[in-house]
């Protein structure tokens, strides 16, 4: 059994606010009722109370269906209610006329009293909804205004001092324009709140999505090296073997510890725990480097440094080498780690882009690679900055540079 005020609880936020709106305005009916027709019944005669009851009823049914669809146009949900915004317009006019002009042929009774004081209500409800169907601040001015200065101009045509004119110009105005302008102020309302409401499922989405890039970069930062090393040592087992060198068979067992260590590296980027380490993967550029038969030279001091700018740099030393394995023709690599003032340099050369032009040079170069793409990424989280392209002499350079304030929180040894 569903429990009261369940179908309440169901509805999200902007479903309950434009529920509280229709509410609202459904009840300023009730308002119109009460206060144009009941507080009036007394004071008139039976024929005439029926009269100004029908008319009254028939103006708030009238009010209120223009209102919710009024309020559907807003949120998109079918066409503006043209028709029925000229039909409430054509009706507050004629029943407006006809109060004034009856308590003005009539003065001093107490049924023209009546009748009179109904004419303001019902122009103030009659303008406060048909702003409902005006998306323009001037149209809802101009609305206000008119029905302001013709109730005064009818007023005059009837015969009613210019004082008594001036008093019905500014009773409806500013009673009109009071609900009018509440009529804006809760459609601009509900129309933010369900803005902000789609802010919200597209800021998750974007999380989402930008979990997936993340995802994606860290298997290729992964992945991309260790299937280099493991094509390379297979291609040097086969070798071996057909040579009948024992060798091949070491080769082999360090092609399943990689595959091993690969699994392992996969399942910490799925949970979301991996975090390169600047050392290791020096180490580790280093022996794969020197088994592929490239010279490589490391400098510089890592210790003492943040971890995240530890974790940052160790992924431009893993990207940096993948490169290296996969597009270049290079003999020759060096790595230096420097520190310079607040900032720490990591600088990648090789010698591999003039034998490769198309390759090392063109993928890190300028074509887009996701690899490096996907550094710069990971160093502007820190803001860091990675340039990567052709130097001098046939050198190809990758320089990331990441403030130490990247580590804040990690006391850094000097």
């Amino acid at each position: 059994m569903r429990r009261p005020g369940g179908w309440w609880r169901r509805k999200t936020t902007p479903a309950k606010v434009e529920t509280y709106t229709r509410w609202s305005f459904h009840f300023f009916g009730v308002i119109e009722v009460t206060v144009a027709g009941l507080t009036g019944f007394a004071q008139v005669g039976a024929e005439l109370a029926a009269v100004l009851c029908v008319a009254v009823v028939a103006h708030t049914a009238l009010c209120l269906v223009t209102a919710s669809q009024a309020l559907d146009w807003t949120r998109g949900r079918r066409a503006r209610p043209v028709r029925l915004l000229w039909a409430l317009g054509g009706l507050t006019t004629a029943l407006a006329a006809g109060a004034l002009a009856f308590a003005e042929f009539r003065p001093g009774e107490k049924a023209a009293t009546a009748v009179g004081s109904s004419f303001g209500v019902i122009v103030t409800f009659g303008v406060g909804i048909m702003t409902l169907g005006l998306d323009r601040r001037r149209q809802v001015a101009v609305l206000v205004c008119g029905f302001a200065l013709g109730s005064g101009a009818g007023a005059l045509l009837l015969g009613a001092p210019l004082a008594a004119a001036a008093v019905t110009v500014g009773t409806v105005l500013c009673g009109a324009g009071f609900l009018a302008f509440t009529s804006v102020f809760s459609v601009w309302l509900l129309n933010a709140v369900f803005e902000l409401d789609e802010a919200r499922e597209t800021r998750a989405r974007l999380a989402v999505a930008e979990e997936r890039l993340r995802f994606g970069r860290d298997l290729h930062d992964v992945i991309g090296r260790n299937l280099a090393v493991i094509a390379l040592k297979s291609e040097l087992a086969v070798q071996l073997t057909r040579r009948e060198r024992p060798e091949g068979v070491e080769q082999m067992i360090e092609v399943q510890r990689i595959a091993r260590e690969s699994q392992r590296e996969v399942r910490d980027v799925v949970r979301g725990y991996r975090e390169a380490d600047l050392e290791a993967e020096l180490t580790g550029a280093r022996g794969v480097l020197d088994a592929a038969g490239i010279a490589c030279e490391v400098s510089g001091e890592t210790a003492g440094l943040p971890a995240r700018v530890q974790s940052a740099l160790g992924w431009v030393v893993r990207e940096a080498t993948t490169n290296v394995l996969r597009h270049g023709a290079a003999e020759r690599c060096a790595v230096t780690v420097r520190t310079t003032g607040e900032r720490v340099v990591l600088t990648v050369e090789n010698d591999g882009a003039a034998e490769a032009p198309g390759t090392a040079g063109g993928v890190a170069g300028g074509r887009g690679g996701s690899g490096l793409a996907g550094l710069r990424e990971r160093l502007s989280a820190v803001d860091g900055t990675l340039e990567a392209g052709r130097a001098d002499g046939g050198v190809f350079r990758v320089v990331a540079r990441v403030p130490l304030g990247a580590g804040a929180g990690v006391e850094v040894t000097p």
